[in-house]
């Protein structure tokens, strides 16, 4: 019976989730989608889709902070946190008073901006991607 254990735990299991690697990969997309608009677009519409991926790298900061602060006190406090939807729609909240100044404006398109706040999303399908294809190739080579 321990064999038949030993067996399911020896398995090969998925590597863990790079967030480094999902970092570069968002800057990345970033910084190319940046080049490609400055070249195709315009140079506003390049410097927005950059503007988008530094902000985006901004938010994936922001939220990884706020979420070890919120763990680390509820593991030594024991208990719930309190204002926790506050920090999370401030947030989002900051953002949005972000691209409304960008809209009024109009330094940059508006549109950019949003893409390249995309990049995180396009840097975790890739990731997405490169697993199932990483995984797909060392189970042909067993």
């Amino acid at each position: 019976m321990s064999d038949d254990f030993d067996n399911v735990t020896t398995e090969q299991q998925p590597p863990p989730i790079s967030h480094r690697r999902i970092l570069w990969t968002m800057g990345l997309v970033a910084v190319l989608a940046g080049l490609i608009g400055f070249i195709f677009i315009s140079p506003r519409f390049g410097l927005g889709v950059i503007l988008g991926g530094i902000l985006s790298f901004i938010n994936y900061y922001w939220l990884k902070i706020s979420l070890k602060r919120l763990f680390d006190n509820a593991v030594a406090d024991g208990q719930k946190p309190r204002f926790l939807a506050v920090r999370y729609v401030g947030r989002y909240a900051a953002l949005g008073a972000i691209l409304t100044v960008v809209f009024l404006t109009k330094t940059v398109p508006v549109v950019a901006v949003i893409l390249g706040l995309s990049s995180f999303a396009l840097a975790i399908v890739i990731e997405g991607f490169v697993r199932i294809f990483s995984t797909f190739f060392k189970s042909k080579e067993l």
